[in-house]
């Protein structure tokens, strides 16, 4: 026989997927908007918590959104409804709709954004790029790993493409396309802060998203000193961590039937990356 959770119980199951103590110090994460005693049938994944993202999820009838990336971030000192913010929350809340965020903490976790991301490029005995301090060895921000079969940069560049979501960005690569890679790190979402890590780790080349000029440009000439690598792959933000919302619906809704729950879970399928499109050279 199966039963309805509450909020509170749909929380408890998250924790043991996806730890609020795997969150970075600046981070927030955690119950943005909810009653814990409410009755949850229905959750909805998604990446951003934008204004079309809660129109789906609250017309859909979702008792709970739960996204990756936070609303309050940066905080807020009001959430009056003509603000962003503020008419998201209003939205949410009179529509009977929790808000969830997993961010940072769904990152590190096993199965979490980084881990499928490897799992889905192919990479092979991954380890965290940089380990959780309080957390499994295996827990940690980004991956290093290795394809089963080596390729040129061009070649692996033209994988990544394809597998990710289709968006304005792309995939730029800064290295020599020829080159043989067989070493690969990744950090899902914005991960220059992890350039030297990957460095460190002898990666051939590093994918992550929103890799800013200036330290782009001082990993690439450090690397000119030694081996030329890592060779760098920027993707979109969005698209890199959208990979992680079927396995992670699957997994809460895996748990929730464990526990003989009955709650229907989606995926947003809207594309809330913030770019409509891009003019390159010749085109």
């Amino acid at each position: 026989m199966t039963e309805t959770p509450s909020l509170q119980a749909v929380l408890d199951i998250v924790e043991e997927l996806w730890p609020r103590s795997l969150a970075e110090d600046w981070d927030a994460v955690g119950l943005v908007a909810g009653r814990r005693d409410s009755a949850v049938k229905k959750i909805h994944f998604a990446v951003d918590p934008v204004a079309a993202v809660v129109d789906e999820a609250c017309e859909a009838g979702a008792d709970l959104l739960i996204t990756h990336h936070p609303l309050l971030l940066r905080g807020a000192t009001s959430v009056e409804a003509g603000t962003f913010k503020g008419a998201v929350i209003h939205r949410l809340i009179e529509s009977g709709c929790a808000l969830l965020t997993t961010h940072t903490n769904g990152d590190s976790a096993v199965g979490g954004v980084n881990d499928v991301l490897a799992e889905i490029l192919g990479l092979q005995d991954t380890a965290p790029l940089k380990p959780a301090q309080d957390g499994l060895p295996e827990e940690g921000l980004g991956r290093i790993g290795t394809l089963p079969q080596g390729t040129t940069l061009g070649e692996f560049a033209a994988r990544v493409f394809g597998i990710l979501p289709a968006v304005a960005g792309g995939v730029r690569v800064a290295g020599d396309r020829d080159a043989f890679i067989q070493r690969v790190a990744l950090c899902g979402g914005a991960g220059d802060s992890l350039l030297g890590a990957a460095r460190e780790a002898e990666a051939d080349v590093y994918i992550t998203a929103d890799l800013r000029h200036h330290p782009a440009s001082e990993a690439r000439e450090a690397a000119a000193l030694g081996s030329g690598r890592p060779y760098l792959m920027d993707v979109s933000h969005f698209a890199s961590e959208w990979m992680w919302l079927p396995a992670a619906a699957q997994a809460l809704d895996r748990l929730l039937a464990d526990r003989g729950y009955e709650v229907e879970v989606a995926v947003s399928g809207l594309n809330s990356d913030p770019w409509d499109f891009v003019i390159t050279p010749g085109h």
